[in-house]
């Protein structure tokens, strides 16, 4: 199968934890879609955890391989963010992002102490179970008359595509989400429904 029609990612929320020297790491792996959603998970788990001493995570978004973050958040540069990712990238995962919350246990546990523990608990919330595989997309805008809507709506079901947004009045607007393999019959499907304006 051809790597750029499908990509690897998580279904939902994992939690995991792991325990080392009396501190606790607890791992939130979330599937995620954008930078703003990020933010808003981030936040939330901030406030469910205000006496959590770090908060560090890393997401990699996107096909590119460039959109990616990680944040060590006061711990010694180096020890948790790159950790977390490197589990992300190892199992060649996207659009994922984990955040590994951490209670402090009154031992410091040093630079490969951190790096272990931090890498265990983002590798614990990525079970294999939860790995799905995920068609690329290619987003159209049809516009058609009303009258057409079960036919769209039909060529849409049988393809897989995915409705992103829709405005169903007496003039239709749909932006869809074609998956990359289907890509030539959705196509020619699309010929064939007269009177959808394509772009």
């Amino acid at each position: 199968m051809s790597q750029d029609l499908f990509y690897n990612t998580i279904e939902k929320l994992s939690v995991a934890e792991y325990k080392d020297r009396g501190s606790k790491f607890i791992a939130y792996a979330f599937p995620l879609a954008d930078v703003g959603e990020f933010k808003e998970k981030l936040a939330v788990l901030k406030k469910e955890h205000p006496k959590a001493v770090h908060h560090c995570f890393a997401y990699r978004l996107g096909l590119d391989g460039i959109t990616f973050r990680v944040s060590d958040d006061g711990e010694p540069s180096g020890t948790a963010g790159r950790p977390i990712l490197g589990q992300i990238d190892s199992r060649q995962l996207t659009n994922v992002l984990i955040v590994v919350v951490r209670y402090f246990g009154g031992t410091l546990l040093g630079v490969p102490g951190l790096i272990n523990a931090y890498k265990s608990a983002a590798a614990l919330a990525l079970p294999d179970t939860m790995v799905i595989k995920k068609s690329v997309l290619i987003n159209f805008r049809l516009q058609f008359d009303h009258s057409l809507t079960h036919e769209v709506m039909k060529m849409v079901k049988q393809f897989d595509c995915v409705v992103i947004k829709q405005e169903l009045q007496l003039f239709c607007l749909m932006e869809i989400g074609v998956p990359k393999s289907r890509l030539e019959e959705v196509v020619n499907k699309l010929k064939d429904l007269r009177d959808v304006e394509v772009s």
